[in-house]
């Protein structure tokens, strides 16, 4: 698992000790940021994404990556109603019933989003012009 740490993220561990937990755990690579573009490719060879993040249930949906979304609700629903994204909280249960369902195969396909199609700029430009 690679585990890109947030500078607040990063505070959290080291000021709670964390930083111990996550040693005796040699499958867990924790690394620093990464640029855009390298989240991206990341994102879109991995089995499965666990984020809070509203961007990446976007990018995962996108890119039809299975996401474990760890909020209890979102401001991006059209990636739970239509993608790939599943809100789990900070449920141990609910985040383990997610792995499973993912290795299991039992993970929707996603669909394609409508105006999600990379033509947003065309649509602003027809709309100043009118």
């Amino acid at each position: 698992m690679v585990f890109p740490v947030h500078p607040r993220t990063r505070k959290v561990i080291d000021q709670f000790g964390f930083q111990n937990i996550l040693d005796l755990a040699p499958s867990v690579h924790c690394v620093s940021p990464l640029p855009y573009r390298d989240n991206l490719q990341l994102m879109s060879e991995a089995a499965v994404v666990l984020t809070d993040s509203g961007g990446m249930q976007e990018e995962t949906t996108f890119l039809k990556v299975p996401c474990l979304t760890l909020r209890s609700n979102t401001e991006r629903p059209v990636t739970v109603e239509m993608g790939t994204s599943r809100l789990v909280g900070n449920d141990p249960r609910k985040i383990l019933a997610g792995l499973e369902d993912v290795m299991a195969g039992r993970w929707p396909k996603g669909k394609d989003i409508p105006l999600w199609d990379g033509r947003a700029a065309e649509r602003i430009v027809k709309i100043l012009c009118q």
